[in-house]
Order: C-alpha cells, then sequence, then structure tokens
C-alpha cells in the first residue's frame, strides 16, 4: 500500500507488467492480435487511418526486413522522424527482435545530430524525407551506420539512401514468428536523449522492463473521467523521439486507445484536428496549454469533446492550469518524469490540488533532501527530489561517471529539481536546482517569476534568467514575448511584478522584449540559450 515512513514515501507495489509475456514484443503482438480491427492509428493531415491488424502486420514487415539485414538482440537502429504512421511500424518492428531503439531529434543541427548517433551508435537509420538530406549527410561521417533508409515509395536522389518500399520489398513476414524469450530487466530497449537544457544530451537507457511499466501504469487507468477506452481519442502532438511522447504512443495503442497524429504544431491544425476527430483526452506540454489558455484562435473551434488534458514536460503554472480549465470546460491534470525516470513518477489521480504534479506511481519510492546537507526533509519543506524505483533507467549509455553522478550507491536518482511532498503525499515543483537564481542570499526560482508574467493579459510568453551582479549575485531578469498588437513596455513589465511578487523575486535585472522564447521540444526553456543572448544584451548597453 501507499504511505510514508520515515518521511520516504512510496508508491505501493510495482503493476502487473505481463500476462505471462517473456519480452516487450511478444506482449506488443499479442495486444495488437488482441484489437484486430480496431483503428489504432489516425494520420491527423490526410485522415489515413491504420488499424490494429495493419500496424501488426506492417510492424512484423520491418522485422523481417531487420532480421535478413542481420540485426540481433542488442544491435540499435535509429528513427529520426516527425510523427507519422510509418514511425510506430518500425519501433514496435525493432522491439520483436530485441532491438534498442534511438529515437532522434529531428530539430537537432547537424552537430547535435553527430552527437547523438555517437551515444548509440545505430547500425540502420530510417528518417523521414523531411529531414532525410540531414541525416545523409551525417550519416556519411560515422561508418558504424551501415544502411539510411527513408520512408516512402521513391528513392531519392541520395547515394547510400534506400526508400523503404525497396527495403521491405524482398522480405515476407514469418507466419509462425514469434519473438524470443528476453531479459526484460537488463535488455536496453530505448537510448533517448536527455534535454540537453544545460549542455549537451546524455544517452539515457530505458529497458523493456521500465517500458512494460509505463505501458501497465496507462493500462491501469491514468485518466480520471470514466469513457471507455474504445471510444477515448487522444490527440499525438507530442514528439515521439521525447520520452513523453515515445512512451505515451506505446502505452495508449497497447492499451486500445486511438491516437490522431500531427507531425507538428501549427495553430490551425492544432485546433481543426481536436474539433473534427472529437479529441476526448491530450497529453500536452505548457506552451501548448499556454496557448489554448490565451490565444483569440481557440474560441472559434468546438472544444466540447475534450475531456481531459494530462500536462507534463515542464513546469505549469496554477494561474494557466485555471485558465484552460475555465476556458474550454476540461479538467486539468499535471504530472512529473525526466527521460531517466521513463515517463511520469508523479500524478494527480485521486486527490488533486492546484499546482500539484501529484502523488508517487507504484513501484516508486520518493525522498526530498536538503541539498547541501542531504539530510531526508520532511512534509513541505523544500530541497531536491530523490526517486528509486522500476522506472528508473539503467544509466547513461556510455558514460558511467554521469549514471554514477544521478544515481548514488543506494538507487536513489538525483533530479536536481527542488519540489516538496505535504500532508497528503501531494508533490509540488519549485524549480530547476540548477536554475535557482541567487540574489542576496535568497533562492529565486525562474519558474514562480514565469508564471506571474503569463498572467499579464499582454504577455504571451515568458522566461527568466539571472544576470550577474557583483552585489547581489544575480538580479532576475525576465525575456518577454508580446501578445499581438499590443503596446506593452519595459516599465509596465517591471512595475506588474513589482506589485505582486517579493523583493527577491522582481525584475531587478531588467526586460527584453523578444519574437520567441526558445524552448525544446517538449517545452522546458533552452535557458542557456537566454543566458548567451542576455550576455549580446549586456554587451551592446556598454
Amino acid at each position: 500500500m501507499r504511505g510514508i515512513k520515515n518521511n520516504i514515501l512510496y508508491g505501493g507495489p510495482d503493476p502487473d507488467v505481463t500476462d505471462g509475456e517473456k519480452s516487450f514484443g511478444e506482449l506488443i503482438l499479442n495486444r495488437l492480435n488482441h484489437h484486430q480491427d480496431e483503428v489504432a492509428l489516425i494520420d491527423g493531415v490526410t485522415s489515413e487511418e491504420m488499424t490494429y491488424t495493419q500496424l501488426r502486420d506492417r510492424s512484423l514487415h520491418y522485422a523481417s526486413a531487420m532480421m535478413d539485414q542481420g540485426l540481433k538482440e542488442g544491435d540499435v537502429i535509429g528513427i529520426c522522424s516527425e510523427n507519422r504512421l510509418e514511425y510506430p511500424c518500425v519501433l514496435y518492428g525493432a522491439f520483436y527482435l530485441g532491438l534498442t531503439v534511438a529515437p532522434l531529434n529531428l530539430t537537432y543541427s547537424e552537430s547535435e545530430l553527430n552527437h547523438a548517433l555517437n551515444l548509440s551508435k545505430p547500425k540502420i537509420i530510417f528518417s523521414s524525407p523531411y529531414v532525410i538530406d540531414k541525416v545523409a549527410t551525417v550519416a556519411k561521417k560515422n561508418g558504424f551506420i551501415k544502411k539510411v533508409v527513408v520512408f516512402g515509395e521513391e528513392n531519392p536522389s541520395i547515394s547510400g539512401v534506400e526508400c523503404s518500399q525497396a527495403y521491405l520489398k524482398n522480405s515476407r513476414i514469418a507466419s509462425n514468428f514469434k519473438p524470443k524469450p528476453l531479459n526484460i530487466k537488463d535488455n536496453v530497449a530505448l537510448v533517448l536523449c536527455s534535454s540537453g537544457t544545460t549542455g549537451l544530451p546524455k544517452g539515457v537507457q530505458l529497458t523493456q522492463y521500465n517500458i512494460l511499466v509505463a505501458v501497465a501504469h496507462i493500462g491501469l487507468g491514468i485518466f480520471t473521467l470514466s469513457s471507455p477506452r474504445k471510444e477515448m481519442t487522444i490527440l499525438g502532438i507530442i514528439p515521439w523521439f521525447h520520452a513523453f511522447g515515445c512512451l505515451t504512443l506505446c502505452g495508449t495503442t497497447l492499451n486500445g486507445i486511438k491516437i490522431v497524429l500531427l507531425p507538428k504544431f501549427e495553430e490551425y491544425l492544432f485546433l481543426s484536428a481536436i474539433e473534427n476527430y472529437k479529441i476526448t483526452q491530450m497529453f500536452l506540454v505548457p506552451p501548448l496549454m499556454v496557448f489554448l489558455a490565451k490565444h483569440p484562435l481557440v474560441d472559434n473551434y468546438d472544444m466540447s469533446t475534450v475531456e481531459e488534458i494530462i500536462c507534463g514536460a515542464a513546469p505549469l503554472s496554477k494561474e494557466i492550469e485555471d485558465a484552460v480549465s475555465k476556458r474550454i470546460g476540461v479538467l486539468v491534470k499535471q504530472g512529473y518524469g525526466m527521460s531517466e525516470m521513463t515517463l511520469s513518477t508523479l500524478l494527480q489521480t485521486d486527490v488533486r490540488k492546484p499546482g500539484s504534479v501529484g502523488n508517487l506511481r507504484p513501484g516508486m519510492y520518493g525522498k526530498v533532501i536538503d541539498p547541501e546537507t542531504k539530510k531526508i526533509l520532511g512534509p513541505n519543506q523544500p530541497g531536491e527530489l530523490c526517486f528509486k524505483g522500476s522506472q528508473n533507467m539503467k544509466g547513461y549509455i556510455g558514460n558511467d561517471a554521469a549514471t554514477r553522478d544521478t544515481i548514488d550507491s543506494e538507487g536513489w536518482l538525483h533530479t536536481g529539481d527542488i519540489g516538496y511532498f505535504d500532508e497528503d503525499e501531494q508533490y509540488f515543483i519549485v524549480d530547476r536546482l540548477k536554475e535557482l537564481i541567487k540574489y542576496k542570499g535568497y533562492q529565486v526560482p525562474p519558474a514562480e517569476i514565469e508564471a506571474l508574467l503569463l498572467t499579464h493579459v499582454k504577455i504571451r510568453d515568458a522566461a527568466v534568467v539571472g544576470v550577474p551582479d557583483e552585489a547581489a549575485g544575480e538580479l532576475p531578469f525576465a525575456f518577454v514575448v508580446k501578445q499581438p498588437g499590443m503596446d506593452l513596455t519595459e516599465r509596465e513589465v517591471i512595475d506588474f511584478v513589482a506589485k505582486k511578487a517579493s523583493p527577491a523575486k522582481r525584475l531587478h535585472g531588467g526586460v527584453r522584449f523578444v519574437e520567441e522564447i526558445p524552448k525544446n521540444p517538449s517545452g522546458k526553456i533552452l535557458r542557456r540559450e537566454l543566458r548567451a543572448l542576455l550576455k549580446q544584451t549586456l554587451k551592446a548597453k556598454l
């Protein structure tokens, strides 16, 4: 049972992750066979549908082709693509064979992509036409890559690249194919790139067991409302190369929930997909919540079928949560997780408090420690969040030192996030440990000032960083995106915060207006880019 002892919280026993299957691949096949002619995925742009039977046959076809190429358990393949129907076919096909999949961020520059590839060293990369030029260029620099396949029916005029139709042409699905038993707690199923908000990404190794736990959690019913699964339609807009997107893709399809996929966020496409496909539930990130809360276009579309939104991947303020809930009449729930902990380690379930990210998921332990003394703290005492249990990663690929820095000798994963739990075992996130602004000895959470700024009717988006200052240490400085057509001055912004925040949290460093806030695909603010921009701003003033 869930509970707390000596200020260490417990989320309860692990869920049953299989029905006796000996590998994740075996579970996938069984689930696809169970749902058969039900619709699994819909392309939200073209309206093309894919049933579970089609998903099974196409994924088996890719498995056969990869097996014919000589790929075996432990080998790595990469996928660099936007959300599209072929993606889960390749993903599941690889899992049948016990291969490791490295989902690659298609927005990476060539140097970032090269770094990511050298973490996982895939033997084959599957790419969409959208990024094939970049993928092919980088692949030529790395001898460990034996083949590049681009989704589609026509071979491109790029040497060494084969279209997927040609790649599959000579492979046949074995009618009696069955995935072989694997050590699910040791077999690495995914190598995901960490956020890289403070430096180069690291390769997060998730095992088949980690993913089975995530699938089981969605099977337990993470949605509060009681829609039968066959009547649920999820919007798949979170990129599938991100942990949040990839694991919710697995969890929803393998629990009989239909997904409408979108390749990227576009205002009209996003809203029309919700209306046209009668979306009932959504996984979203904070920038999309800000859009739903503040953009005038939202009022032009029918949002009435949406019952529930689960938001994660970055901090979401209570104000934006409330604004979305009231504007479109929807239940908003927050969760918390990291790539290093598979999916959501915390989620609002039976108890919901404004601003909370919920309680521990089954199979996990949690504690809060003083960052300096490492003392375990009690309720309502902010400190570093640490977790241990079945969702923790195996480690960073090829980087034992970084693994030891993150997971201690007792198995506790140190998140680098500051937060606390209350008397009801509900968690609240304050900020990133490394992103706290140190103002005259006070620790100032940027996310708190950002949440306040977003309540201003003339502000569309905002981010806060610290300006180095000899006397105070750091001064809070805001980058602000205005609402279209609005007049807003630096003094107005500074005065707005001053009226509502304590002295340490005021914008002593100033304000700069920008066209957009740089963020990674999961919605995390890229503060290193803002700090670089800030240096330019300060130099220009000298």
